[in-house]
């Protein structure tokens, strides 16, 4: 487990693709546990450790993820990010060219709960949600694309669905229309960068994740440095 960021107010960490954040029906071990183990062996804390989830990534999602270490700090980042104080970066590789270099997605998007799948419409239909997303375009290698993609609302499934919804689906997602599955078993996209004002500290933050080590992410990381 990588630590990005860490004080006595927040801790950030870079979630591997095959961490869940909060336990499910699978019974394995989330990341939430792993770094309240983490944070009671450090600092040798007696009893149980507060870790407040703040939000959460997708389980073959990788990257920056951020959790809060006492109730006051948890309280006013739920605050900031319903108020859409907090920024969140997002890379995705795709293998189709988008059509715009770069543009603002607005769909509007019905989950599925059986299916565990969101669903993009252009037109609101029954049950919808809008969902809205700015891509750009940073990178390309030969067959593939590097999209920078900052959200604008929290849908389930967002930028997968919205991305698949413009013929742009994501590198090994195979739920959303990408014909084969990565041999690490996620998906190619992850959480680059949290950015806020600390709750507590009122300090600007930046927690920025480096992707999963394969040659295609080392590629593009080569090619954007910051």
């Amino acid at each position: 487990m990588e630590i990005l960021y860490e004080d006595n107010h927040i801790i950030g960490v870079n979630k591997n693709i095959s961490d869940i954040v909060q336990g499910d029906k699978t019974g394995d071990e989330p990341l939430s546990e792993k770094v309240k183990s983490y944070i009671k062996n450090k600092y040798s804390k007696p009893g149980a450790v507060f870790l407040g989830v703040t939000h959460r990534l997708d389980r073959p999602v990788s990257g920056a993820l951020l959790f809060a270490r006492t109730s006051k700090a948890l309280t006013r980042l739920n605050e900031m990010f319903l108020n859409k104080e907090i920024k969140k970066t997002y890379w995705a590789i795709v293998k189709e060219k988008p059509p715009k270099e770069s543009d603002t997605l607005n769909h509007f998007i019905v989950r599925d709960q059986k299916k565990n799948k969101s669903f993009a419409h252009d037109k609101e239909t029954k049950d919808s949600k809008l969902a809205s997303l700015t891509y750009k375009l940073i990178a390309s290698a030969d067959n593939y694309y590097l999209l920078e993609v900052d959200l604008h609302t929290g849908r389930h499934h967002q930028i997968r669905c919205q991305l698949a919804k413009i013929g742009c689906a994501i590198k090994g997602d195979l739920k959303y229309g990408f014909p084969r599955s990565n041999p690490d078993g996620g998906i190619s996209l992850h959480s680059r960068k949290i950015e806020f004002i600390h709750p507590v500290k009122k300090e600007n933050v930046e927690i920025i994740a480096n992707p999963p080590t394969d040659s295609l992410w080392d590629y593009f990381i080569s090619l954007n440095k910051n």
